[in-house]
């Protein structure tokens, strides 16, 4: 029984996650920002300046993908590169004053979304949510590792 509520547990992550790309997409709205290009810029917030393996590394896809998402910021001026002292031919990232500014203010929305979703939980019930997602994850990545 636990192990089947587990197994639905993680199957729902997908509907999960398209519930919530849905309401970032129409967060995003007018902002001249599309989904790819808040990770970017969500993660440059976060961060701190990065380097795009960096980048692709935190959100756990392939650096080619990431280096297409990195040059939508770059070409809407939402980031600019900087030289980075620990690898010549791989510049860093950083967030301009619009892409910060814009990151900004898409967050504070999407924590106002949060905060009425957050009020049908306990503050218990979301950290052992969120501890069970985060054990889930780092065991099934450690079993596919292990795997031949």
């Amino acid at each position: 029984m636990k192990s089947e509520k587990l197994y639905q547990l993680i199957w729902m992550s997908r509907p999960l996650m398209q519930a919530a790309e849905s309401c970032v997409e129409n967060g995003l709205s007018g902002t001249g920002i599309t989904v790819r290009m808040r990770a970017v810029l969500e993660i440059l917030r976060a961060q701190g300046n990065l380097s795009v393996p960096e980048i692709a590394a935190k959100l756990d896809i392939k650096r080619q993908y990431v280096q297409l998402m990195v040059n939508e910021t770059l070409s809407a001026g939402f980031t600019m590169q900087c030289p980075n002292p620990r690898h010549v031919r791989s510049p860093l990232l950083a967030l301009t004053e619009r892409g910060s500014a814009l990151i900004d203010e898409v967050i504070a929305r999407e924590m106002k979304l949060m905060q009425v979703v957050s009020e049908e939980f306990s503050e218990d019930e979301i950290a052992t949510a969120l501890k069970v997602v985060l054990s889930v994850t780092a065991q099934l990545k450690a079993q596919k590792d292990n795997q031949p």
